[in-house]
């Protein structure tokens, strides 16, 4: 983990974007989220293997809408390799992202023993960069025990339990 203009912290990819309008925003964040967990071969979406059972994404899913509705926030999980540099490469992600300056990614890198948490300038306002050191922390033990899942989704409440309402 390192401090900066953003913090960064580390798996799997899941995401949510937010919510435009409360008719719209259930179907576009699961068509966000299942883009972001499909993989797209000559035009057909094919369902990646990985390291979540459903119950786990699902599980993931509802955190990340948890914290997206608590804070006002945007919470992304991406789990997967990351190039190096890989802090530059989770920046890059997050830059990606949909109104960047108040989302949350969370980037786990399994196999590379990584982990970075970045979030937008309106996040780091509302969740310094210590409080994101310690929610990794926390998924970092979490992990350790084989519980990338659950590491995770304690990390989400963590850093939106930071956040607060927006």
């Amino acid at each position: 983990m390192t401090a900066g203009d953003r913090e960064l912290t580390a798996g799997p990819m899941l995401a949510q974007q937010p919510e435009p309008t409360a008719e719209t925003s259930q179907l576009a964040a699961a068509e966000h989220r299942a883009e972001l967990i499909e993989e797209h071969h000559y035009g057909q979406p094919e369902v990646l293997e990985g390291p979540f059972s459903t119950r786990q994404l699902l599980r993931l899913d509802e955190a990340l809408r948890t914290a997206d509705r608590a804070t006002g926030l945007t919470f992304s999980v991406y789990v997967g390799e990351l190039e190096e540099p890989v802090r530059d490469h989770a920046e890059r992600m997050h830059q990606q992202l949909p109104h960047v300056a108040s989302a949350v990614l969370v980037a786990v890198s399994p196999n590379q023993r990584v982990l970075e948490v970045v979030t937008g300038g309106d996040a780091r306002r509302r969740i310094p960069d210590r409080d994101a050191k310690l929610a990794a922390l926390s998924m970092v033990a979490a992990f350790g025990g084989g519980d990338l899942a659950g590491g995770i989704i304690s990390g989400l409440d963590q850093l939106a339990t930071r956040a607060g309402r927006g």
